[in-house]
């Protein structure tokens, strides 16, 4: 039997969830059907599993801040010729309970067991904090 699976991957580049959200506006990341999707190299092998309500959780300035449910994964094939994997994502940006994370190349599989939890309903308006801050918050484990 398969179990569900997330996937855990740097944005490079991004500020903060609500940057990402932004990046992902734009139509040139979008697929046909208007999805936010990222691309890259590697095909995941446990497929089934992402599929089964994996999430892409996305470390932003060292720290896993959001997560996106997984949509499917598409086949994009480059001017190149070489086939790359399009991770199809629901555009709704879930923020996460910050947790520190090393950084690393490419993407990895993530336990459910290991992702940080969905900030509460009560909190997902506030103010996001300084990713310094929150960094250095999780460090210690406050947040």
């Amino acid at each position: 039997m398969t179990n569900k699976i997330h996937l855990i991957k740097l944005s490079v580049g991004t500020e903060s969830p609500e940057s990402l959200g932004q990046w992902q506006a734009q139509p040139r990341v979008h697929t046909a059907d208007g999805l936010p999707r990222h691309i890259t190299r590697m095909w995941p092998k446990r497929e089934a599993d992402i599929l089964r309500g994996g999430s892409i959780y996305w470390v932003i300035k060292g720290v896993v801040q959001a997560r996106q449910r997984i949509v499917r994964l598409d086949e994009v094939v480059g001017q190149d010729g070489i086939r790359r994997c399009a991770i199809v994502l629901n555009p709704e940006i879930v923020r996460t309970a910050p947790a520190l994370k090393r950084p690393f190349q490419g993407w990895r599989y993530l336990k459910p067991e290991d992702a940080p939890p969905d900030l509460p309903k009560s909190r997902k308006n506030e103010d996001a904090l300084p990713p310094e801050l929150s960094a250095r918050l999780a460090e210690i484990g406050v947040l």
